[in-house]
């Protein structure tokens, strides 16, 4: 009888808290903050999750994407940090490459990445980097002995397209120079086409999605994969480490560039907002990704649909921040 009790009495617990949750997202609107400029992967993949996920939470709130731009995505995820109310109507999707400008302790960093709540990933990404055909490189041999810098575009200090070829070019010695300041990554495919850069470092998962007309015409040539292990479609691509030589290079890649992947499209909400609807939206996030008109829609975009979960997005974080300490100097030298 007493057991039965228990029973009951947790029963109503999980009743009442399913209420709470539906009468507090009912006619709320749930704003997905991203960072960059709209048209890029990060735009695309949270206006179609904004689309589907309503329907996986009690009260079925309304979705919509801000594009909040500006130092590399700081000012977006900055906002979503210290600024929103830890009430979890707003999400945030900042990228690895923050954390790890966390760890050097890059100025402009106004959050803590072990304090946000993690809600979960949509795909880890296959970060490359990419050269203009007009370059006539062709290879990483002939990139390594090409007589100038060919210029990389970037949207600035902690994006990955910024942050994975300054490390590169110091594990590898190659002729690079990154031209910041972009507003996002489709502004940099416009400058990539136009002539005023020549390079640079995307996901494979964004780029199919995006620079379909720059992959198809071969204008973008794919020279390196920066990750841990090669993409299914890439397999003659060859990867960062294949060309790493010394010691302290293997490190900054083993340690760096190949943890870029698991943690670059994490969703996130402030630190503090309550775990009950923590876990409401890692429940909707994780059935958004099995949901059928969801899936089709990310097929139809050319997006990669690889999910992590909230829990194991979180320790893959917490993996991050436990990088070697000997590393740090010689980062911070790289990125600053």
């Amino acid at each position: 009888m007493k057991t039965l009790s228990v029973v009951i009495a947790l029963m109503l617990s999980f009743a009442e808290l399913a209420v709470a949750q539906d009468s507090f997202f009912k006619g709320k609107t749930v704003r997905i903050v991203v960072p960059f400029a709209a048209g890029g992967g990060y735009d695309i993949y949270s206006r179609i999750m904004g689309r589907h996920m309503s329907k996986y939470i009690p009260g079925n709130p309304v979705f919509v994407v801000e594009n909040m731009t500006g130092a590399g995505g700081l000012i977006g995820i900055n906002h979503v940090y210290k600024a929103a109310k830890p009430d979890g109507l707003t999400i945030g999707t900042p990228i690895g490459t923050m954390f790890v400008d966390q760890l050097i302790g890059k100025p402009g960093i106004e959050f803590d990445g072990r304090k946000f709540e993690y809600i979960g990933a949509p795909a880890q990404d296959t970060q490359l980097l990419i050269v203009h055909k007009r370059t006539g490189i062709n290879s990483v041999d002939q990139w390594l002995s090409h007589p100038t810098p060919v210029k990389f575009g970037s949207t600035g200090p902690g994006s990955a397209n910024e942050s994975i070829p300054k490390i590169v070019k110091e594990a590898l010695n190659l002729p690079l120079q990154v031209v910041s300041g972009y507003k996002g990554s489709s502004v940099i495919r416009l400058a990539f086409t136009g002539g005023e850069v020549d390079g640079v470092a995307n996901a494979w998962e964004s780029m199919v999605s995006t620079w379909p007309q720059e992959l198809e015409s071969g204008d973008a040539v794919i020279l390196l994969q920066a990750s841990g292990k090669r993409h299914p479609d890439l397999a003659k691509v060859p990867l960062v480490m294949d060309y790493a030589k010394t010691e302290m290079a293997k490190k900054l890649v083993r340690g760096v560039i190949n943890n870029f992947g698991a943690t670059a499209r994490p969703y996130v909400v402030t630190p503090g907002t309550p775990k009950a609807r923590v876990e409401v939206l890692r429940k909707a996030f994780m059935d958004t990704m099995k949901d059928p008109e969801f899936r089709a829609e990310l097929k139809k975009a050319k997006l990669d649909l690889n999910p992590l979960d909230g829990a194991t997005l979180e320790n893959n974080i917490k993996e991050l921040f436990a990088l070697d300490q000997a590393l740090i100097p010689k980062l911070t030298e790289i990125l600053k």
